[in-house]
């Protein structure tokens, strides 16, 4: 089932999400959703608080990168209490968008290695490496789960100049091609 992806200034997106054991309620239907609604969307990786869920949850599947960046080839996971233990190397730059801030672009540092541990979808506990683009696409969707937005980890200056848009987007003045879940919803359901 295709979900809304939470938009830029949702609460649930600045919170920091919490485990789950293998018994969360519905977690394989969760899980095919939010494939079904990354493929739909054409993200590369999708993070539950995207969804409104306030879990540590990440699927992902790089293979669009697949032709400039051969760690891409294949590359499909999903990762469940995920905590990057360890970055490394020099802050390199890379061109990034996410599905919550729609038509927003920008070039974001990020070191290059990362040691992150997790348990997959049968919850088979992994502390792995990635490296490159792979690395790059995790820690986007990491930051989600501790949350924070790519447009945060931007300059002063940038984000002052995208103040607008950014506002646009929380409510809801943007067209999309996929579903959305807008602040201002929200707002109107808890009065």
């Amino acid at each position: 089932m295709l979900l809304p992806i939470t938009a830029f200034g949702h609460p649930t997106l600045k919170k920091v999400a919490q485990d789950i054991d293998k018994d969360y309620p519905n977690l394989d239907v969760i899980i095919n959703d939010m494939f079904e609604t990354m493929y739909y969307s054409k993200g590369v990786g999708l993070a539950a608080p995207q969804i409104d869920l306030s879990i540590r949850l990440i699927t992902i599947d790089a293979s669009p990168f697949a032709e400039d960046y051969p760690e891409a080839n294949g590359f499909k996971k999903v990762m469940i209490n995920a905590h990057i233990i360890e970055e490394e190397g020099i802050e390199w730059s890379f061109n990034e968008g996410c599905l919550s801030v729609p038509d927003i672009r920008e070039d974001v540092l990020r070191k290059p290695k990362i040691r992150i541990q997790f348990v997959d979808e049968n919850f088979v506990s992994h502390d792995e490496i990635y490296e490159g683009v792979v690395a790059r696409i995790i820690q986007h969707e990491y930051d989600h789960l501790e949350g924070i937005l790519f447009v945060e980890r931007l300059t002063s200056l940038k984000k002052m100049l995208l103040k607008r848009k950014l506002t646009d987007i929380s409510k809801g003045n943007i067209k999309v091609d996929y579903r959305m879940k807008f602040p201002f919803q929200y707002r109107k359901k808890i009065k």
